[in-house]
């Protein structure tokens, strides 16, 4: 069952059929084997090809009416394939960046968890996502690069179909080159985490944003089931608060910010909702917290 809530305080739970299926499929001994299957990437990448097709756009109204969308808020309302709808841009004011740059910003839709990246018995840093436990290491497949974020914080937004998949820079600043992890596509879903450590296992790409407020963050895009492609724009250059660094192709997906010890101070709800097992619903340059720097 997911547990949901928004910034008033407002909680939402769900026991959707899709949920119980995905629990089905990573439980039980036939539904694993269809997900051994499922999560190769020539999977993802013909369903994201049959989805660039014209007739896909079919699906498009009753996906629009099924999740109560405002096409009003997209740049365009006509579409050449599900694809096309799918990776959507929104007018600029309907995405608008909150506070200042010292306010820390939401990079995109979803819903997020907050967690403590603390130091392990082996001396590795290391964050718990529910029942499983990451070290950082095998998530950025680097220890020396691990250890810099060490006492810092991890968040995690999860986005799933229904939410706006582009996403942004959190402040000013440099980014190094795009790192690409090569891996699998399991469902970024709940179901999943609390049986394997998808976030490690599927495939995904980072890059370091020496940033003006936020000391060296670093920006993770985590593929899942049916996500054909991360797209992100730019290599090594100087960027904008609010500036657009990429998108998901079709598919739920995950965007992972981790910080510096002392770098940001996030908003303390969102860390108490994390601790009672709650995601919290954001959109993209919602205030999440703030510097901790001077």
């Amino acid at each position: 069952m997911m547990k949901y809530i928004d910034r008033d305080g407002k909680v939402t739970t769900e026991d959707s059929g899709q949920d119980r299926l995905l629990w089905w499929m990573y439980t039980h001994p036939i539904g694993r084997g269809l997900t051994r299957l499922l999560i190769r990437p020539y999977v993802s990448r013909a369903g994201g090809w049959l989805l660039d097709r014209s007739w896909s756009r079919c699906l498009i109204r009753p996906f629009v009416r099924h999740n109560d969308i405002d096409l009003s808020c997209c740049r365009k309302q006509k579409f050449s394939s599900y694809n096309d709808f799918f990776t959507r841009q929104l007018k600029p004011e309907c995405r608008p960046m909150e506070g200042d740059g010292r306010t820390l910003v939401s990079p995109c839709d979803g819903k997020l968890s907050i967690y403590p990246i603390r130091r392990g018995d082996d001396g590795g840093s290391r964050f718990r996502i529910k029942d499983t436990l990451y070290t950082v290491e095998s998530l950025l497949r680097s220890a020396k690069l691990a250890k810099r974020y060490e006492g810092g914080y991890a968040c995690i937004f999860r986005l799933t179909v229904d939410d706006y998949h582009r996403y942004c820079y959190i402040d000013d600043g440099t980014k190094s080159r795009n790192v690409r992890i090569p891996g699998v596509f399991h469902t970024v879903n709940p179901a999943a985490n609390d049986v394997l450590p998808i976030y490690k296992e599927n495939t995904r790409e980072y890059s370091l944003l020496k940033s003006r407020h936020f000391k060296t963050v670093l920006m993770m895009e985590v593929g899942a089931l049916m996500v054909g492609r991360i797209t992100n724009y730019d290599d090594a250059c100087e960027v904008r608060r609010g500036q657009e660094k990429g998108r998901f192709e079709f598919g739920g997906s995950t965007v992972i910010l981790l910080f510096q010890k002392g770098a940001a101070n996030p908003d303390a709800s969102l860390i108490s909702n994390t601790d009672k097992g709650y995601e919290t619903r954001v959109k993209m340059g919602e205030r999440i917290g703030e510097s901790a720097g001077d």
